[in-house]
């Protein structure tokens, strides 16, 4: 038997089931911006009403995720809980977009965070039990791809519907229509899936899945969704066979305070490109489509980056490049000199979010190996869980923090806080020695990135604090 062909816990006549997550991507794509912009104006909604709305989402997809995730390992059908969650994110999106006022607008964004959390945990445990373990990090790299390259082109979709197909037409009735094609394509999902997808016929516990290392948190930065960030959703209800040192909990600590920033920054960037900036619906399309298009190409590229180098240097290196990119999208002189609204205006802020999108790729990777280097074996499932509770709760926080600091003090303050957050988040890591991260250089050149992500690293020195524990 050729132990390199790909061979299926179960023979399927398809692994093109992989691809029912490609119309929903697309779908988050064009949702992604569209959701704010239609808020801000159908309805002219404030500032902070905006990103309390763009936070709804996430309020019902943090606890969700894990109810989901653990509902579906107790009952026999993993398939019917991933297309019905196909099928309610369409039917969500489609009566967002019909919504009549700003409050069953906010209401209708909760359900369809709730609808949406099953596709993250429901759907990586069907892939980790329909396939052979070997090819674990390749199948969920090749989910990443999807997720990405589907975001980027509903981005694109978005833009030529509003710049080319719609830009005669009225405005708020060419958004609506966008939305419910939107809508649309995850019913598509929800098609697709019910074809292709077949019952596993074996099932793997979560937490027996801590030996996952490569947890992908997502090759796109989200607004709404935390859907490509997670991939295995720990049951942090069960005891841990052993208590993560202060060095683990030091890292969660920081991971909190920098995602809070990031999302202090990102909650109200939409308000700022359209009432700031002056951009159009189209421009904003354009801003967003260059961090898309940016941290799907790196992604991988920066898997072999944080091989070669410490996942610490990276990490750092990408958290001082991305607080640097924040500052220099603060208000000044640039913007009079290109002028509102201007194309050299959107040609720099894409060009500099663009940059945070590679910023993006490389944190996404390092911070999630950054965390696994430090954890023993047995504690890393629970710390994966942990990470993800964190990343989603920071995120929640500071959607509403940087909503309310941009309505009441302005851009300059929210950003500017926003940019101390992560400077906060990253000096809280410097305590951790480099030489935990480092692996000898033949190890670096003996394995590839993807191999180190399917097997076990070269021993790290051990400290006393850690508990002697190997990874």
């Amino acid at each position: 038997m050729d132990i390199k062909a790909r061979v299926a816990i179960r023979p399927s006549t398809s692994d093109l089931w992989f691809f029912a997550y490609l119309p929903l991507a697309v779908s988050d794509g064009i949702a992604m911006p569209l959701i704010p912009l239609l808020a801000l104006q159908h309805f002219g909604a404030s500032a902070f009403a905006m990103t309390i709305i763009i936070a709804a989402s996430a309020m019902s997809q943090v606890p969700f995720t894990i109810i989901w995730g653990n509902l579906s390992d107790r009952v026999a059908h993993r398939k019917y809980f991933l297309v019905g969650s196909f099928l309610a994110t369409g039917v969500s999106i489609i009566l967002i977009a019909l919504a009549h006022d700003l409050l069953t607008y906010f209401w209708l964004n909760v359900v369809e965070g709730l609808a949406s959390a099953a596709s993250a945990p429901i759907g990586t445990m069907l892939l980790l039990e329909t396939r052979h373990k070997r090819w674990w990090p390749t199948d969920i790299g090749m989910f990443g791809l999807i997720s990405g390259v589907g975001t980027t082109v509903g981005l694109a979709i978005g833009f030529v519907w509003l710049f080319v197909i719609g830009v005669q037409l009225p405005l708020i009735g060419v958004m609506t229509a966008l939305l419910i094609v939107s809508g649309m394509l995850a019913l598509l999902s929800a098609v697709i899936a019910w074809a292709w997808i077949e019952e596993p016929v074996v099932r793997l516990e979560r937490r027996s899945l801590g030996d996952l290392v490569n947890l992908h948190r997502g090759v796109v930065e989200r607004l709404r969704h935390f859907r490509s960030r997670v991939l295995n959703v720990i049951d942090l209800t069960r005891p841990s066979a052993e208590n993560l040192p202060r060095r683990e909990y030091l890292f969660l600590a920081a991971l909190g305070v920098m995602t809070v920033g990031f999302d202090m920054f990102y909650g109200p960037f939409p308000v700022f490109l359209w009432r700031n900036a002056q951009f159009s619906d189209a421009g904003i399309f354009i801003v967003y489509l260059g961090a898309s298009a940016a941290s799907t190409a790196l992604f991988f590229h920066s898997g072999k980056v944080v091989e070669w180098h410490s996942p610490k240097f990276v990490f750092l290196e990408s958290l001082g490049g991305r607080v640097a990119l924040m500052l220099l999208l603060l208000w000044g002189p640039v913007y009079i000199l290109f002028g509102l609204g201007s194309p050299a205006l959107l040609a720099w802020v894409t060009l500099l979010n663009a940059l945070l999108g590679v910023t993006w790729a490389f944190i996404s990777t390092a911070s999630t190996l950054f965390l696994v280097r430090l954890v023993g074996r047995s504690a890393r499932g629970r710390a994966l869980g942990l990470y993800n509770a964190v990343s989603g709760a920071g995120g929640l926080l500071g959607t509403l923090l940087g909503g309310w600091t941009f309505a009441t003090y302005g851009v300059h303050t929210a950003f500017f806080w926003a940019s101390i957050a992560v400077v906060g988040g990253a000096a809280m890591l410097l305590p951790i020695p480099y030489h935990m991260f480092t692996l000898p250089h033949p190890a670096r050149r003996r394995h590839g990135w993807r191999s180190l992500r399917a097997t076990s690293p070269a021993p790290r020195p051990v400290a006393p604090a850690l508990g002697g524990r190997q990874r």
